[in-house]
């Protein structure tokens, strides 16, 4: 079996759990000994913090204790950490891209004016000292390296736009917004950053910058552009794309995340086969693409759910008869 040691696990129990159902081992890590997907893993190891110096050296440690083959990060929080030390990890093949990458990605304006340059849609975006005289309201005001929908604000005319530019406490810039339909595209690359799979998804509602309710898509030019973007990225591992198909047809992109995407249970429960496709990266191998080999018309809706723990001997463990499943506004 191949043991995979995910990094910042937190609330991520779906993309662990999937892991062990496709055969893994799985190890989960994460600084917070509450975080519930350290209790759905095989084995849960606390970690330090990942800007402490002594991070890396703990994971190389639970990769040799564990015989670890993939290491996967399942937030934004540690990418640049991983890829900078990849050489360090005792050979564990690291499923996140190259450090210019994942720059690229983590700010907003560096990967509007990238792919302004490829030729690949992306709203009109300006930094607050270079706006136009004939900003097309309304404009967004969103940080450059904000996450989870945090830091965006929705200005109307030249006066709300001062407003909350003045009102921000992130470095900002400003954005067209847009007024088509909104997709989010889960998409897989090998380690040559060869696009293997793109799965389409409808956002139908979101919270948090998280998707809790979608629908697979079969359409082609969503998945030409999964592609497209990913490869252009070179992207390694797994990706989300979000993007907007605009009134007049055309596509253009609005984020992308080198990550399993929140929605991750939808494209798995369609057939994405994901976790299979990295385990096989793991073990060396080269799978084909299998683009359009999934299931459309697949729904998802999510709710949330508990993990019960009690205190033992000094530490906490899972209570073997767990409470029920509990509605979201609860």
């Amino acid at each position: 079996m191949t043991a995979v040691l995910f990094t910042c696990a937190g609330q991520r129990v779906d993309i662990v759990s999937a892991f062990r159902r496709a055969g893994a081992t799985t190890i989960a890590t994460d600084v917070n000994q509450l975080a519930p997907a350290l209790y759905h893993a095989d084995r849960g190891a606390p970690v330090p913090r990942v800007d402490d110096p002594a991070y890396v050296d703990a994971l190389r440690d639970l990769v040799a204790l564990h015989d670890v083959r993939l290491i996967v990060p399942l937030t934004d929080l540690d990418h640049l950490v991983l890829a900078e030390a990849r050489d360090r990890l005792r050979g564990a093949v690291v499923l996140v891209p190259e450090p210019e990458t994942i720059r690229r990605c983590s700010d907003k304006y560096l990967a509007h004016e990238f792919f302004d340059a490829e030729g690949i849609g992306s709203p009109r975006t300006w930094l607050p000292e270079e706006l136009p005289a004939d900003l097309p309201y309304p404009v967004l005001v969103k940080a450059r390296r904000g996450f989870g929908s945090r830091h965006i604000y929705r200005a109307a005319n030249r006066l709300e736009l001062d407003f909350f530019l003045d009102y921000t406490t992130a470095d900002s810039m400003v954005q067209a917004q847009c007024h088509g339909e909104e997709f989010s595209i889960d998409v897989l690359c090998d380690l040559d950053a060869r696009c293997l799979a793109a799965i389409p998804r409808t956002m139908i509602e979101s919270k948090g910058g998280e998707s809790i309710k979608g629908m697979t898509t079969r359409d082609d030019e969503l998945i030409a552009f999964g592609c497209r973007v990913a490869e252009a990225l070179r992207i390694i591992g797994p990706a989300n794309v979000q993007c907007f198909r605009e009134p007049d047809g055309k596509l253009h992109v609005t984020d992308v995340n080198p990550r399993f995407g929140g929605g991750f249970p939808l494209p798995t429960a369609a057939g994405s086969g994901y976790p299979e496709l990295a385990l096989q990266l793991a073990n060396g191998e080269r799978p084909e693409p299998r683009l359009g080999d999934f299931r459309e018309g697949v729904g998802m809706t999510r709710f949330f759910s508990v993990v019960i723990l009690e205190e033992s001997e000094g530490t906490l463990e899972p209570v073997r008869e767990q409470a029920e499943a509990v509605p979201e506004d609860a």
